[in-house]
């Protein structure tokens, strides 16, 4: 029954949301913690501590919070997302977010300051200048993408709540374990579990590797 068809399929959506909602957070994070991290402007700090306090904000917190805004009668409930992949998604995306911003702000603080300095001298754009603390930042920020996936993959509170744990729509490899264990189907979730945990192995090793290759270099 684990190599199923139905399985196959909660796998591979898993996947996919997952996928999308840590590019989507890498999308954002990454100029975000690069502008917190060497910008200078009013209320820096500010911004600094809620992207903290959001790298710690419990995921069923906010699936209420983007529940509340996909229902019908929510701000956005004209767009009909609610119980959607996307819903999952968006939500997965508010959770990892924070995570990635967080961590690519620390990452490049942690850089010598002087280092900046030296590109701009040695005639580098600010763009340029960017691209090569990303270079040399690029361990911890792997680190950072792998903490962002980390998040989102073994989410399920968020999910449930935005997406409903609709078979064949919605149901992801966590809310289908906590379904399953609802049902008394303890060996099933279990085998649900070791899957997810395979996964996730596999998906961090392969990061992994790539971030000791450029450790090397």
């Amino acid at each position: 029954m684990i190599f199923d068809s139905e399985v196959l399929q909660i796998t591979v959506l898993s996947l996919q949301i997952a996928a999308l909602s840590t590019g989507i957070s890498l999308l954002f994070g990454l100029p975000i913690g690069t502008a917190l991290a060497l910008g200078k402007f009013p209320g820096r700090s500010i911004f600094l501590s809620l992207v903290n306090t959001g790298m710690g904000l419990p995921p069923v917190v906010v699936g209420l919070f983007v529940a509340m805004m996909l229902w019908r009668s929510g701000p956005l409930g004209e767009l009909k997302l609610i119980y959607t992949p996307l819903a999952i998604i968006i939500a997965q995306t508010v959770i990892s977010a924070p995570v990635v911003t967080g961590l690519t702000s620390a990452a490049l603080q942690s850089l010598n300051p002087h280092l900046r300095l030296q590109l701009y001298g040695l005639g580098a754009s600010r763009t340029q200048m960017i691209l090569m603390l990303w270079r040399e930042a690029r361990l911890p920020l792997l680190a950072a993408l792998m903490a962002g996936f980390g998040a989102v993959i073994s989410e399920v509170g968020a999910s449930m709540m935005v997406g409903g744990n609709i078979r064949y729509q919605t149901r992801v490899l966590t809310t289908a374990i906590v379904l399953e264990t609802g049902k008394g189907n303890f060996n099933f979730a279990i085998a649900l579990g070791v899957l997810l945990l395979v996964i996730t192995f596999l998906i961090n090793w392969a990061l992994t590797s790539i971030q000791q290759r450029a450790a090397r270099r």
